[in-house]
């Protein structure tokens, strides 16, 4: 941090370029990353960039916080929301594939908790050349198809919000593509759509740039974040070897998960939730209202056919304590207590 302001270079400065180049390489795409001032802003800048405009449609699902869904509309786009996989709670390839018209400009996939869905899988049901966006903002360093998040699809949008897998000390986000061209047009968009200085050549364009001070702090923290990967999936694994004999759990602690969430379900999870609290052990709903029942977005989605398997895990899904700061101590009385509560 004092090495910026001792820099004079506050933005799009040596620290973001750096930045890019790192987290860019980290997820395997040699064109690079573009970093922008929140993970919604990625979106919405990816989506831009894989050419959606205002009247299209974008595929996405409706248990995902609704981060998507305003980032669709704030295109000026329709948000078309499909149901998930009722275990993964991730899209369900069949169901997105059902609904693509001759509107659909993108398919958006959420690696939902730190759990990747495979493009590759999706692919297979889609028409060619249709982009596919990733919502990899819970899903820093996860695997799938043999590849990093961030190169599966077309391009991908990372959130670096403090309490993500790789988080800065405010908020921050980033556009990651192998296309040069995709990424061309989001350092573009990010400011004002300028292709040099107060040149305005694409449309859409907005003021969204990462400052250097993040830059820097994610440049250190980098290279920590296989060790917290692992340490969360571990934290993981204490809890479905102790207590999946009574606990139904959503997350998987293997490999290619970097569990950015604990994640149970119980169908009376807020009484559930009462009784932990009352033993002491906070929780989280991730996230507890389905996108096509918010009031904001009423009216303005698309749902094609009914989501049960969704609007189910809205009702149901809770989240443990864990991240990688937990202790031995805190954990073994999360665990008991979990025992206790269920």
């Amino acid at each position: 941090m004092l090495r910026v302001v001792r820099s004079g270079f506050y933005v799009l400065g040596p620290e973001t370029e750096r930045f890019e180049a790192e987290f860019g390489a980290f997820c395997g795409a040699g064109a690079g990353a573009v970093g922008v001032a929140s993970g919604t802003d990625a979106l919405e800048i990816a989506l831009r960039a894989v050419g959606v405009s205002a009247g299209a449609e974008v595929i996405t699902v409706p248990n995902a916080g609704g981060y998507t869904t305003g980032a669709v509309l704030a295109i000026g786009a329709t948000p078309v929301l499909v149901d998930v996989d009722a275990r993964s709670l991730l899209i369900d390839p069949e169901r997105c594939a059902a609904a693509v018209t001759s509107r659909t400009a993108a398919i958006v996939v959420t690696h939902l908790y730190g759990s990747p869905a495979s493009v590759r899988s999706l692919r297979e049901w889609l028409p060619p050349g249709l982009p596919v966006v990733e919502d990899a903002a819970q899903a820093h360093g996860a695997v799938a198809d043999g590849q990093r998040v961030g190169v599966l699809g077309d391009a991908a949008a990372f959130s670096f919000y403090p309490t993500k897998n790789l988080g800065a000390i405010g908020d921050g986000g980033a556009v990651v593509s192998r296309d040069r061209a995709i990424l061309d047009r989001a350092r573009m968009l990010r400011q004002y759509g300028w292709s040099e200085r107060y040149v305005a050549s694409v449309g859409g364009g907005r003021n969204s740039r990462l400052d250097e001070i993040q830059a820097a702090v994610l440049r250190v923290k980098l290279p920590h974040l296989t060790t917290w990967n692992d340490a969360r999936r571990a934290i993981a694994r204490r809890f479905l070897d102790a207590v999946s004999d009574r606990v139904e759990f959503v997350t998987r602690a293997d490999a290619s998960n970097v569990v950015h969430l604990c994640v149970a379900r119980h169908p009376e999870r807020d009484a559930l939730r009462d009784r932990l609290s009352a033993l002491g052990v906070g929780t989280a709903v991730h996230f507890p209202v389905p996108d096509h029942a918010q009031t904001a977005f009423a009216g303005r989605v698309r749902v094609p056919e009914p989501t049960p398997c969704a609007d189910r895990a809205c009702a149901e899904v809770l989240s443990l304590p864990c991240f990688p700061e937990l202790t031995e101590a805190e954990l073994e009385s999360a665990i008991s207590t979990v025992r206790e509560a269920w």
